[in-house]
């Protein structure tokens, strides 16, 4: 599990040393869109084989750049075919590069489908939903646990695509039933979390040629002339098809989380004062949640919150589904990568150091990861 910081702007003088803090990459101002993908690319190759859930989250205080992060400099409905590849976020690049993995694969090895949904006030909103006109709608929608163990959206909206453009053309349409409000911070504050999760269903080569051997191995266990030659014996086995025709279901889910804040500083009343209650006390169970898996606790508590019961898959190292891939590590894995938005001036020191300190959260639940350069970063 990693994480990486990202500061909006530069850092104006902040006074006595307050803490340091490990990251795995820093990205200043001066760093385009392309570097911060750079990083984020080869966690999609874990996608195409069935052996990694894959989540990519954007965390921190509103008006810290976690919607540009991800989304990039377009507004909704904007996205077109020439906006410059270097204003986009991370989701159209992450898209546009699983497309471009999957074109280097066997026809109809992989398909696609898109799901959207926001979290607003702990509700899960399906935000393809449509009325009975045709016209898309905000449904709330419940979360389940199966009886596997994974988490599930029940009647939930899926729309094949089969290329960037087509899912980026979806998020666009329906970007405007996601929840927003000003606030003293950010004159229009996302109020939800946003949820765009890509299912990839793959018929992998690799399990076909694992099967195939599979099929060898046995075969050569017994003389050509009587595969089975004793009735007391285990009947012969069946030819192993289903290795190569069952697929496998991966999922990219790109989050871009409401954020954080201080009433005192957002100047919210009424209403709001309940979404920002909901907002910090889902991104307080985010980090619970982050925390008992850290320290190895036997329970950890997904169900606190619609938001971690939703991610719980990508974030609870569970993959539930046996991989054929010799690739894979024993028992499948889950990828989970923070980027943490930091606007470090004075005046929001605090939420900065929150900020930081769920990134270290975050950092703690890393497991048998190769080892990588790690870089020091001192908050003064």
């Amino acid at each position: 599990m990693l994480w990486s910081a990202r500061w909006k702007r530069r850092r104006k003088s902040a006074g006595n040393n307050c803490g340091t803090f490990i990251s795995s990459r820093v990205h200043g101002p001066e760093d385009s869109q392309d570097t911060v993908f750079e990083d984020i690319k080869p966690l999609l190759t874990s996608l195409l084989d069935g052996c990694y859930n894959v989540c990519i989250m954007a965390y921190g205080q509103t008006g810290s750049g976690k919607t540009y992060t991800m989304m990039g400099s377009q507004l909704p409905g904007e996205h077109s075919c020439t906006q410059q590849e270097t204003q986009q976020g991370i989701i159209p690049k992450a898209t546009a590069e699983l497309f471009r993995l999957i074109s280097e694969e066997p026809a109809e090895s992989h398909t696609v489908e898109v799901s959207v949904m926001e979290v607003y006030n702990n509700e899960v909103f399906d935000l393809l939903a449509r009325d009975e006109q045709g016209n898309t709608i905000s449904q709330r929608r419940d979360v389940i646990t199966t009886s596997s163990g994974t988490s599930q959206v029940t009647s939930l909206t899926y729309e094949p695509v089969s290329s960037t453009s087509e899912v980026m053309q979806i998020i666009s349409r329906v970007l405007k039933l996601r929840a927003h409000s000003p606030t003293l911070v950010h004159t229009d504050s996302s109020r939800s979390h946003l949820i765009v999760t890509l299912t990839i269903s793959s018929k992998s080569p690799s399990a076909l040629a694992v099967g195939e051997t599979l099929q060898g191995a046995k075969r050569g266990m017994h003389p050509a002339s009587s595969p089975c030659p004793s009735p007391f014996q285990s009947p012969c086995p069946s030819p192993r098809h289903s290795i190569s025709q069952t697929p496998f279901r991966t999922k990219l889910q790109l989050v871009d989380l409401a954020g954080s804040e201080c009433v005192g500083m957002s100047g919210v009343s009424g209403a709001a004062l309940w979404e920002v209650s909901c907002i910090n006390r889902s991104l307080s169970a985010l980090s619970d949640v982050l925390g008992a898996l850290a320290e190895q606790r036997p329970h950890v508590p997904y169900r606190n919150s619609k938001v971690t019961h939703l991610l719980q898959d990508a974030i609870g190292n569970t993959l539930k589904q046996p991989c054929l891939s010799p690739s894979c590590p024993p028992g499948g894995d889950a990828k989970l990568l923070v980027m943490l938005c930091v606007s470090p001036t004075q005046r929001f020191i605090t939420e900065s150091l929150q900020s930081l300190g769920f990134g270290t959260r975050a950092r703690q639940v890393q497991k048998e990861l190769p080892r990588r350069k790690n870089y020091t970063l001192k908050v003064k």
